[in-house]
């Protein structure tokens, strides 16, 4: 009987922090899913409002106290309005084809920069990641002017080489793909030398094809980048034929002052291909971001 008794409080002690742990992961995880929804709902609230401002009519829009839903109803007036004063295929056109061009180029650079960072030993190395470190925190309108200047005198102000050149140069980019490369066993790259693979073979046939999530990740990101920029383009080009989506939307304007519905409109169709794009490839942001290390950094 004595050994009995001694026998059972070695076989329920074990378990009562089992049993703790698994009552506290659903608690974790509803609590950590309640605070994902509120902020959700928050940066719902500001889109919901646009849209709701977009789909009324100018009276609407501008009358006091505001109100979610019209007492007219909503329309459609707004959207009609701006697909009809401006020329938005055009302008679609040139944003997707200028986002996509510093998208390829910027991702090429970027890699190819990142890879040498990882793997190369060179003099002034340190020096030189310092400067990119650095050159993230530069602000963007800092550089408009010698940038201005700089197109200027090699004459592609007014061409699409003047909207995409400035823009391939993504420091942050870099250093997110370094940080991802130093993850990459270099043990793959020692058997691929010993069989006869040169740097440059390897880096197109081990590294890129292990890296996809976070190529994807920085493609969706600098493609989205280049799409919302206003500034850049809007000095660069005088051409009204050049003008990209977020630029050319703007230039749609109203004699009567400030036309709510109208901006509405315009930014919600400007956003348009954002949320496609993020609907398509969410996956492969989320998947990007987890793989590239920055959490421990």
């Amino acid at each position: 009987m004595a050994t009995q008794t001694l026998a059972r409080p070695s076989r329920t002690t074990p378990a009562a922090p089992a049993r703790r742990s698994r009552k506290k992961f659903p608690v974790a995880r509803v609590a950590a899913t309640a605070v994902v929804a509120v902020f959700a709902v928050i940066w719902l609230v500001p889109f919901a409002w646009a849209t709701a401002t977009a789909l009324k009519s100018e009276t609407e829009a501008a009358a006091t106290p505001i109100s979610w839903v019209p007492a007219s109803g909503f329309t459609f007036d707004a959207f009609a309005k701006v697909l009809s004063e401006g020329n938005i295929p055009l302008w679609t056109w040139n944003s997707l084809f200028t986002s996509a061009a510093i998208t390829a180029i910027t991702l090429a650079i970027s890699a190819l920069a990142a890879y040498a960072l990882s793997r190369i030993e060179f003099r002034g190395k340190k020096l030189l990641m310092g400067a990119i470190i650095g050159s993230i925190i530069i602000p963007p309108p800092v550089l408009m002017i010698p940038l201005f200047y700089q197109m200027l005198s090699l004459h592609l102000i007014d061409t699409y080489w003047a909207i995409i050149l400035p823009q391939v140069i993504a420091p942050a980019m870099v250093f997110v793909l370094k940080k991802f490369f130093d993850q990459i066993p270099r043990e793959l790259e020692d058997a691929a030398r010993v069989d006869g693979a040169g740097r440059l073979r390897i880096f197109w046939l081990i590294v890129l094809p292990l890296s996809r999530p976070i190529l994807a990740a920085v493609a969706i990101f600098v493609f989205i980048g280049a799409w919302n920029n206003f500034l850049w383009p809007f000095i660069a080009t005088n051409d009204s034929s050049l003008l990209t989506l977020p630029v050319g939307l703007q230039t749609i304007k109203s004699a009567y002052g400030i036309q709510y519905a109208q901006n509405m409109a315009s930014a919600l169709l400007a956003a348009l291909p954002l949320i496609v794009v993020f609907l398509f490839f969410q996956r492969q942001i989320v998947k990007g971001i987890s793989t590239t290390g920055l959490a421990g950094t």
